[in-house]
């Protein structure tokens, strides 16, 4: 794990986003390709690039009731410490997103003009959820509990099936709890075509929403537009700021909590004091060789830990504030403080005994976050990305008349004036009327 001062990790982060925007483009030819295939050939794509790149000869891509309902009930009856656990983990879930659910509104200015906004749930949700290194039921009940919380009408899954053609049975007792109505074995590129065009298995879905590879990312961004999408998913990040008065293990078993995601997850560490930084970067190599993902966290380490040592704190957060992570944890005796100072970040954990994981799974607020720096401008996926709202406007034929002189001028000025007539019309019929 590299110790870098601060200018120098500045300018090396230049040429790795460089980088990246070249392994995208070159990835963008690959993903349009399977995008096409499967809005031409629908379900017939869709298995074929199933069975090459999951290795599933399938005949359909639903999961069964019958399947589904066998998988819960092993589950439940097998593993109940882990049935409980996801159950209680999803209880967390829909308590903290009702929290974030908005109502409409009406107000009146005044008598005869009513103005409002209407909130409505969309109608049609396709989740992704990752497979390949790992399982992921703790995506599934972060991205399907805001959708049914948000009251969406059908809410559907795809996941990459395994080799023999099954979804992990814990993935579809975690479907089951969390409230999803239908679950695809269908992953990558192929699965995003699937949702944003519809097959005749898949139902055309009004938002696709899940983090996933690069493929599944590059997918997203392509079919934006044909349809909505929470955000593009980088690598998953974590930036924790310690000082000497975190115990260094705390904060290199937080960072390899990161890196065992993925060869190209980054794990950063900033700090004030070099020899702390010494400390943590010989607590990171103690602790790799006793994980069992220890090959993936080594090469993501490699590759993209880094520990940064700022001149102060100020400095320190403005570093933060560049780097905009999707999950940043303030470790320090002085966290509480610092985080009216973090402008951005996607989830923000506080002090030494707010572990990252404890977001991951268990707390209630959502995993999926802004990353690749989007959380400048970007949220946590939530309630509110399942609902979309129009505006409602009521006046009466007294407040029209009252205010119709404006409203031509305003029309006339920028040259519409079949916008004016619209109003013009209804004036000169009451005046004849008069």
């Amino acid at each position: 794990m590299q110790i870098l001062r601060y200018e120098t990790y500045k300018q090396n982060a230049v040429n790795t986003e460089k980088a990246t925007q070249l392994m995208q483009r070159n990835l963008d030819e690959q993903v349009l390709e399977i995008i096409r295939a499967v809005q031409e050939h629908g379900d017939e794509a869709a298995l074929a690039y199933t069975k090459k790149f999951d290795k599933a000869d399938l005949s359909s891509l639903l999961v069964s009731d019958e399947e589904w309902n066998i998988a819960f009930d092993k589950v439940k009856s097998e593993q109940p410490a882990l049935f409980q656990a996801l159950t209680e983990a999803a209880e967390n879930i829909r308590q903290y997103q009702r929290r974030t659910k908005e109502e409409g509104f009406q107000f009146s200015p005044q008598p005869g003009i009513r103005l409002g906004q209407k909130i409505t749930p969309l109608e049609r949700v396709g989740v992704y959820v990752p497979g390949g290194k790992a399982s992921y039921p703790s995506t599934v009940l972060m991205d399907v509990i805001p959708a049914v919380v948000a009251g969406v009408e059908q809410v559907v899954i795809t996941t990459p099936p395994r080799p023999d053609g099954t979804i992990d049975p814990v993935v579809l007792t975690a479907a089951k709890i969390a409230g999803a109505d239908q679950v695809f074995k269908i992953g990558g590129a192929q699965a995003v075509a699937a949702l944003a065009y519809g097959t005749k298995s898949l139902p055309k879905a009004d938002k696709i929403v899940g983090p996933g590879n690069a493929f599944v990312a590059r997918a997203k961004k392509w079919v934006f537009g044909d349809v909505a999408i929470d955000m593009i998913a980088g690598p998953s990040e974590i930036c924790a700021f310690a000082d000497n008065t975190v115990p260094p293990s705390y904060v290199a078993a937080d960072l390899l909590s990161q890196a065992e995601h993925a060869e190209d997850a980054a794990s950063i560490c900033v700090t004030t004091d070099a020899a702390y930084a010494e400390k943590v970067q010989k607590e990171v190599e103690r602790q790799i060789p006793l994980l069992e993902r220890a090959a993936i966290i080594r090469e993501s380490i490699q590759t993209n830990g880094k520990i940064i040592i700022c001149e102060d704190e100020a400095q320190a957060i403005e570093l933060i504030n560049t780097i905009a992570p999707e999950h940043l944890q303030l470790m320090g005796d002085n966290a509480e403080e610092q985080v009216e100072k973090i402008k951005h970040a996607g989830a923000i954990f506080i002090g030494p005994y707010s572990s990252e994981p404890l977001g991951d799974y268990f707390a209630g607020p959502n995993h999926t976050l802004p990353t690749n720096g989007t959380a400048r401008f970007s949220s946590p996926l939530g309630v509110y990305d399942f609902m979309k709202k129009s505006s409602t406007i009521h006046y009466s034929k007294e407040r029209l008349l009252d205010y119709a002189d404006t409203i031509i001028t305003i029309a006339e000025a920028e040259g519409l004036t079949g916008h004016a007539n619209a109003i013009r019309i209804r004036k000169e019929n009451n005046d004849a009327s008069s």
